[in-house]
């Protein structure tokens, strides 16, 4: 299941890529985060692993560990989210101009019940897109 959504957000590229990259702070923002944790030493770079206690229809139900992939700041984030929900995550940032960037998040999602866990995430996907346009207008106030 893919679920993508956009903003454009009042800052450059560098700007908001530092904000996002606060991982522990990611949680004022994106709605169904209850809290972030790095795991690894370094939290930035490619193998960053941050743990991410996930809200599941408003309460924090599990703990997903994704690893940072693909690093190329301050334009593109993927990271690999290996608990029981796999798949993919990408934060794109794309400047406007000097001063606004439109940022673009997209998740490739998949869970390891054949056909009943493709069904599942399919009923679930109108809810996400919500959370993450939420999120991605709280990124915008707190930015502001």
């Amino acid at each position: 299941m893919r679920v993508t959504s956009a903003i454009d957000l009042p800052l450059d590229a560098g700007s908001v890529w530092a904000r996002l990259l606060q991982w522990e702070r990611q949680p004022e923002w994106m709605v169904d985060a209850a809290s972030v944790r790095v795991l690894t030493a370094v939290g930035t770079g490619i193998g960053v692993r941050v743990a991410v206690r996930t809200r599941v229809l408003g309460r924090a139900l599990m703990t997903d560990v994704l690893e940072v992939v693909d690093w190329n700041p301050p334009r593109r984030l993927v990271m690999e989210r290996r608990g029981f929900v796999r798949g993919r995550g990408e934060w794109r940032l794309d400047p406007i101009s000097s001063t606004s960037t439109r940022f673009t998040w997209a998740e490739d999602l998949h869970l390891p019940i054949p056909l009943i866990g493709e069904a599942a995430l399919l009923a679930y996907r109108p809810l996400m897109r919500r959370l993450m346009r939420r999120s991605l207008s709280n990124l915008a106030a707190a930015l502001r």
